[in-house]
């Protein structure tokens, strides 16, 4: 069955991407949730005139994301935490953390956009990767301190 999406779904597709599924996971799951719609012909039409107006605005979005990333290309990080004797972090060091030390150097990033690939819980050097657009992420290399 061929959809068109209305929105990002991890491990499927972005949003107006035509994509083929199951047909039992279109009806019952994507498109009664609002999620997707059926790639009529019309459809395909639809969407193709909305992607051809919204290329200059696409564009612009595509363009702050690289300036961003170029931002933040130099930028390292050290996030102090408590950290018990036999080394380990009280808890874990995850996308919130690195969002406010990023805002502390006076970038401001969505936490929900930082990936932290392992769950941090001892001391030592990391990296994160902030998907800033589909086409665009950065990685940050970070190092965890004891306070």
């Amino acid at each position: 069955m061929e959809i068109i999406l209305k929105e990002d779904i991890i491990n499927l597709g972005y949003k107006n991407d035509i994509v083929n599924v199951k047909s039992g996971y279109g009806r019952n799951y994507l498109i009664p949730t609002g999620k997707a719609v059926i790639a009529s012909p019309s459809a395909k039409k639809m969407l193709a005139e909305e992607l051809k107006q919204r290329a200059h605005k696409l564009e612009k979005i595509k363009k702050d994301a690289e300036d961003l990333a170029a931002k933040l290309e130099g930028v390292t990080l050290t996030i102090g935490t408590k950290v018990s004797s036999t080394g380990s972090i009280f808890g874990s060091v995850g996308n919130i953390q690195i969002a406010e030390a990023l805002a502390k150097l006076g970038h401001e990033v969505d936490r929900k956009i930082i990936v932290v690939k392992d769950a941090v819980k001892e001391i030592g050097q990391y990296k994160a990767v902030v998907k800033l657009h589909k086409e665009v992420s950065v990685e940050i290399p970070f190092e965890v301190v004891a306070e």
